[in-house]
């Protein structure tokens, strides 16, 4: 509903306020699916930096949307042959928590086997991000910071008065 609203909306200002709403509803719903770091780096990337950066957008713009002057069907079938492959490739998939799915015959059984003697870390979960998925973490934490150090850029800004100008 929240995603639906901000298609329609034409203000903004309540566009950008939610989208960090709905950021940090998808940042709660990977929290509950126990995937903690894709809920971290989305409440601080969706939630937090692209809210300040849409009002930090909203400040060099104005607050309506101007009224589109033609049908924007190209957009339309972008989303809709997208939305019908997903569609076709959901049957395929295992089904949410399956015991039998490939990812518990085989992924999850060699982390749970071998992560402590080839690791030397106890927590699997902890080993898993720091060791299997480094590069991602290290990805997810550059992201992060880049896009604070981008925050900090903007705001940090002066603007500056043209010559001549008295104000």
């Amino acid at each position: 509903m929240v995603a639906l609203t901000i298609v329609r909306l034409r203000n903004i200002f309540a566009v950008v306020m939610l989208s960090g709403i709905y950021s940090f509803l998808m940042a709660t719903t990977f929290l509950v699916l126990d995937a903690v770091d894709v809920a971290f780096t989305e409440a601080a990337v969706g939630a937090g930096i692209t809210t300040v950066l849409g009002l930090a957008a909203m400040a060099l713009t104005t607050d309506r949307e101007k009224i589109p002057t033609h049908w924007p069907t190209l957009p339309l079938a972008v989303v809709v042959v997208t939305g019908a492959i997903l569609l076709y490739a959901v049957p395929d998939m295992p089904r949410f928590g399956a015991a039998d799915s490939p990812i518990h015959r085989h992924v999850v059984p060699r982390y749970i086997d071998e992560t402590p003697r080839a690791i030397g870390i106890p927590n699997i979960v902890t080993s898993v991000l720091a060791d299997y998925r480094g590069y991602d973490t290290l990805g997810e934490v550059t992201v992060i910071f880049t896009a604070g150090v981008g925050v900090l850029l903007l705001l940090g800004r002066t603007r500056r008065r043209p010559k001549g100008s008295t104000k």
